[in-house]
């Protein structure tokens, strides 16, 4: 009877850590595939990005490259992509992450100036060196 209760626990733990989460994964995945329009960067299972161009009920034509059209089906989307941020606001955080690096090597450069104290020790190797 324990085996049995101890069985019955395990199955549901499995279900409620994998395949619950899988299950909405899924259908969250296919309710933005369904929710799929025109002008949409996708990625294709095949590892190809592109844009969607025309959508009809299950196929979707997605531009590949300039004048380049693949007919395919949803099923055929892996992931859509998030749209691309301006150039302005891209340009923003490069700077930002400038001066945190420029900030970082100031401090970095101060750290090793308190902890550096007397001399250098010399490091010898005890393998022997080539005549």
């Amino acid at each position: 009877m324990q085996i049995l209760i101890v069985l019955v626990l395990g199955l549901v733990v499995m279900y409620v850590l994998l395949i619950r989460p899988q299950r909405q994964r899924q259908a969250e995945h296919q309710a933005r595939i369904d929710r799929l329009g025109p002008g949409e960067d996708v990625l294709t299972t095949g590892g190809i990005y592109g844009t969607v161009v025309e959508v009809e009920d299950d196929d979707v034509v997605v531009e590949i490259a300039q004048g380049v059209t693949v007919h395919m089906t949803r099923r055929g989307i892996a992931a859509i992509l998030p749209p691309e941020e301006d150039e302005d606001e891209v340009e923003e955080d490069e700077a930002d992450d400038f001066e945190d690096d420029e900030a970082d090597e100031v401090r970095s450069a101060e750290l090793e100036e308190a902890v550096v104290t007397g001399e250098e020790e010399s490091v010898t190797s005890t393998s022997e060196r080539p005549s």
